[in-house]
């Protein structure tokens, strides 16, 4: 608590112009990753491509990675038990104080039926677990949006609270049909918007007629919203909360691949993973040093000697032992300051 305090406090979101105050965000996304040559569970993915596909899960309060999986490439964008492991993890990362409140934000690749159902059976009597992701329009979604009145829509909102142009919102769970095959206590916001021109391809039949390119979030953010955050129940908040997860793509995924993420150097799986590992907690390091720095010669140098084989053996050692963290931080980033009393061999300060 006394480093939360000389920060200034634990870092709230922020969205539309609120804070999100008591709030921890988890957001969970996938990537690929090439490899150059031969390495142990590398597969062709879905791009045409060949590596790897790990799934992650980050807490964009403090851009730290909470847990991280190193998949084959062939491994599905939508998951469950991938997706399930990987946010159970993440909540066990979050000391107990933080997990009165959490926010899980998914995309509309990684959500399923079985996730949300799942999801919803995280919330307890001493936790309450919200959720919003992506949702995928068939005919009979395309559908209700036809039956919604033009006066329906409302325009949507940016990130400091003031309203877009061209871009409406609007709230279509009392129309949706394929709402009865899903769990009670979901909530289905539409989104539409004028198409640019690299939607033009992708664009149904409905779309190309209407001449909007639309979207949909499916939630569990009741319409009492969320505890602390006046107006956060309205359909225009829940659709910039939703939009806002695409952060974790230049906050998670690039700071991770810019942490060597994309460059496993090992041909066994067990040492890949380690490094993917590292490069979660390098990706925590560096919101804390305020900068990226490369880490490709710390990690030649000591891939046989440091890593271990167990992430969670690596994990639990960095935050149990506190100096040896602290010198493996100062060796990242050249930070003199904190090494200066450093006598290990492998400090680049010693």
């Amino acid at each position: 608590m006394d480093l939360i305090e000389d920060a200034g406090g634990f870092p709230w979101l922020a969205v539309a112009g609120k804070t999100l105050a008591g709030w921890v965000a988890i957001d969970m996304d996938a990537t690929l990753i090439t490899a150059h040559s031969g390495k142990e569970k590398a597969t062709p993915t879905w791009k045409k491509g060949y590596g790897f596909h790990p799934l992650a899960a980050w807490c964009m309060n403090t851009r730290e990675c909470l847990d991280m999986m190193l998949r084959p490439g062939s491994a599905g964008s939508n998951t469950f038990a991938d997706h399930k492991e990987v946010l159970d993890r993440a909540l066990k990362q979050v000391p107990a104080r933080f997990r009165r409140k959490i926010l899980v934000r998914i995309d509309g690749a990684g959500a399923s039926h079985k996730l949300i159902e799942y999801l919803l059976t995280l919330t307890t009597s001493r936790k309450t677990l919200l959720f919003t992701c992506g949702w995928t329009i068939l005919e009979a979604d395309e559908a209700a949006i036809a039956a919604l009145p033009g006066a329906a829509w409302q325009p949507g909102l940016l990130q400091d609270g003031g309203l877009e142009g061209d871009k409406d919102v609007a709230e279509i769970t009392h129309l949706m049909s394929r709402a009865g095959i899903w769990p009670e206590g979901l909530r289905f916001i539409a989104r539409r918007v004028k198409p640019s021109r690299r939607h033009q391809k992708n664009m149904t039949a409905f779309e190309r007629k209407t001449g909007w390119k639309y979207s949909i979030t499916c939630t569990n953010i009741g319409h009492t919203g969320m505890d602390g955050v006046p107006g956060s129940q309205h359909p225009q908040f829940i659709d910039v909360l939703q939009r806002d997860h695409a952060t974790v793509e230049t906050d998670g995924v690039r700071t991770a691949k810019a942490m060597v993420l994309a460059a496993t150097l090992s041909a066994h799986g067990s040492a890949a993973f380690d490094v993917h590992v590292l490069a979660g907690l390098g990706g925590d390091g560096c919101w804390a040093a305020g900068q990226v720095l490369p880490l490709s010669w710390l990690v030649r140098r000591r891939a046989r000697t440091s890593m271990v084989s167990s992430s969670s053996a690596l994990i639990s050692a960095c935050w149990s032992a506190v100096c040896w963290a602290r010198k493996l931080a100062a060796s990242w980033f050249h930070r003199a300051d904190a090494c200066s009393s450093c006598s290990a061999a492998w400090c680049p300060a010693s």
